[in-house]
């Protein structure tokens, strides 16, 4: 998509949640990423593969990725923002899920802003929201915590505030962890929180394992749930 009367347009483009997530995105927004030839992403490789699901129609070596990851330069995002400029547009891809929400990828967007150039978001599957909408928990008021400490005496009493803060505000605590790390955050959450406190455990939404429960943490000592290296979004919420 180039138009080099006017600048491109950044497209924020979600991606699916899992290899059986691919008929989740819109059928638009596979046109969108369809007529793309240059995108910034957090890995080239799994750029590709997406790309690929998706039925993208055009030689994939013909295309131009720029990787976007926490260590990239804003140099390198700039050379990102000359194409933008001169009329080229850009999709913006995240690994798995909508971008720059625990993701790589707001930098880029900041840029584009301060630089005129169209900023769209496209419509797809979004882990956090979706676990939201399934918990029953308080959608009114949340916040996203993002990653929680790893040390575990720093992460307990993380656990500890957030569940302080929950009650005090009547706000849901959303936050995920890397998924190898999901037991031990779970074992923590379980430990650290008050009988009557509900938590919402959701587990690769979308995929074909998906599980999503909410119970108070005094029957979560009592239940077994399989979360080691399996994608998962936790929602505390203390009444």
């Amino acid at each position: 998509m180039k138009n080099t009367n006017q600048p491109g347009t950044l497209y924020l483009i979600p991606a699916p949640i899992g290899e059986q997530g691919k008929d989740i995105l819109p059928e638009y927004v596979k046109s969108i990423a369809h007529g793309l030839t240059h995108f910034a992403v957090e890995k080239e490789k799994t750029a590709r593969h997406i790309l690929k699901t998706i039925g993208y129609s055009k030689p994939l070596d013909n295309l131009e990725f720029f990787e976007l990851n926490q260590r990239t330069r804003v140099e390198e995002l700039l050379r990102c923002i000359d194409l933008l400029t001169k009329g080229t547009s850009v999709g913006l891809m995240s690994e798995a899920g909508a971008p720059c929400i625990a993701d790589p990828g707001e930098k880029l967007v900041e840029l584009a802003h301060q630089h005129g150039i169209r900023v769209v978001p496209l419509v797809g599957p979004s882990s956090i929201m979706l676990a939201l909408m399934a918990s029953g928990l308080t959608a009114n008021s949340f916040s996203f915590r993002g990653y929680l400490p790893v040390r575990p005496q720093e992460r307990r009493k993380k656990i500890v505030e957030l569940e302080r803060h929950s009650r005090k505000y009547d706000e849901a605590q959303i936050f995920i962890e890397t998924p190898y790390r999901n037991t031990q955050l779970f074992d923590e959450i379980i430990k650290a929180c008050l009988d009557d406190t509900l938590l919402c455990v959701a587990r690769e939404i979308t995929q074909p394992g998906e599980f999503i429960k909410t119970l108070p943490i005094s029957k979560w000592r009592k239940t077994k749930v399989g979360l080691h290296k399996r994608p998962t979004v936790f929602i505390l919420c203390a009444k």
